[in-house]
């Protein structure tokens, strides 16, 4: 086996997309403990996903970050909400030029006729996920003061290059297997 077949055989491609929720946390666990018994050491991923769940995020996130695996993350399209904390899990982060992100704080709909102490709960449980990928955002995204005040309140959207300036991504670069590569589905 050439030097170069070794490199290629320890890389290898997938695809994730969908919602944020428990079946993508089933299909990643799935999928990084057949990369392991593969001998995977860097797997690239193209992202596509428009959020979902903050715990399932977060699960992501701390599983993706600590694996001993190498993640190298893309967006070839959108990549928003809960979806852009696991996307930071990777140790390097690219986009297409046409990606966008775009981050918010958490939000829940009450069920009409809530009582105050059930609206309380509701309001502590968002502050906490608003804290928890608000830390894990400033620890990998330098946002400027006004896109801060913007995620504030508002949903904030980024360009490729936007991503780039304030470090989320290391480039704008697209997700391009080698020919001959496998490509698989989480």
């Amino acid at each position: 086996m050439s030097e170069d077949q070794a490199k290629q055989s320890k890389e290898a491609w997938f695809t994730l997309s969908g919602d944020v929720n428990s079946d993508m946390v089933h299909r990643v666990f799935e999928a990084v403990g057949h990369m392991t018994e593969d001998g995977i050491e860097t797997a690239h991923v193209l992202v596509q996903s428009n959020g979902g769940y903050v715990s399932d995020g977060l699960c992501l996130y701390n599983f993706l970050s600590k694996s001993p695996i190498e993640f190298v993350m893309y967006n070839g399209g959108a990549v928003a909400s809960i979806a852009v904390i696991m996307y930071l899990s990777g140790t390097r982060r690219y986009a297409s030029e046409t990606a966008r992100f775009m981050v918010h704080k958490s939000h829940a709909t009450a069920s009409p006729g809530s009582r105050p102490d059930a609206l309380n709960i509701i309001v502590e449980g968002l502050r906490a996920d608003d804290a928890r990928t608000e830390s894990i955002l400033r620890k990998h995204v330098e946002l400027t003061p006004e896109q801060w005040a913007i995620h504030q309140y508002s949903d904030l959207h980024l360009n490729s290059r936007d991503a780039k300036t304030a470090g989320m991504i290391n480039d704008v670069v697209d997700f391009s297997p080698p020919k001959g590569a496998l490509l698989r589905n989480i």
